[in-house]
């Protein structure tokens, strides 16, 4: 098996689908317009300066998903789909991703954003393996707390480790896109690092490893 692995906010979509979840939360009058609004944009702008407390934004993230039933939560993910999803889509990903698939490569998306936010747009791009930060569930209401270790930074690492041995397999001629620093560790660890309309620190590190840049954009 070759794992083309794909980061996917930023990378396969044109956005951080975490963070336009909250914005339609805020939209929508789900939220406190003003106070979630503001603590939002201030974890989005620490995740690009690399000083993100991921558990403090998942309490953060995941407190809507405990203060609603799973009922409305899904009649709200679909109407933020249906809203969004536009606006996030990037042809030349969904190109990319065929190419992959065509070369008979098996395809992953791993991603700090939740499964409640990520699994449908896996499963609208065609990408069979997800590996996200697992919101926790009980008796079918959400905790609001994490199911494992969120898979983020080093994190990412450590869950996909766990997913190779689990079904017997190596990172041997694999591939790993990403547009982010943080997704660093991860980058180290495929054969076939790709830097996607990367940020400033990942672009530097890029072109002092000698690996790929490409657009998706």
């Amino acid at each position: 098996m070759t794992l083309a692995i794909f980061d996917l906010d930023n990378t396969l979509i044109g956005c951080d689908s975490d963070h336009l979840w909250g914005d339609w939360l805020v939209e929508k009058g789900i939220v406190d317009a003003q106070l979630y609004k503001e603590t939002n944009d201030q974890f989005y702008v620490d995740y690009q300066h690399g000083r993100l407390d991921i558990m403090a934004y998942l309490r953060f993230s995941l407190n809507v998903l405990a203060d609603n039933d799973m009922a409305q939560l899904h009649f709200w993910r679909e109407q933020f789909l249906a809203e969004k999803l536009d606006s996030m889509w990037l042809p030349k990903a969904e190109t990319l991703l065929q190419k992959h698939r065509d070369q008979g490569h098996t395809l992953m998306i791993i991603t700090a954003t939740n499964d409640f936010v990520t699994a449908p747009l896996a499963e609208r791009l065609g990408v069979d393996h997800l590996i996200a930060t697992v919101a926790e569930c009980r008796r079918e209401r959400y905790t609001g707390s994490v199911a494992g270790t969120p898979s983020y930074r080093e994190g990412k690492v450590e869950r996909l480790a766990e997913w190779l041995k689990a079904n017997d397999e190596t990172l041997e001629d694999s591939w790993f896109y990403s547009d982010s620093h943080n997704d660093l560790p991860l980058l180290r660890k495929v054969d076939n690092p790709v830097a996607v309309d990367p940020d400033s620190t990942l672009e530097r590190e890029a072109r002092e490893q000698g690996w790929p840049i490409i657009s998706l954009r």
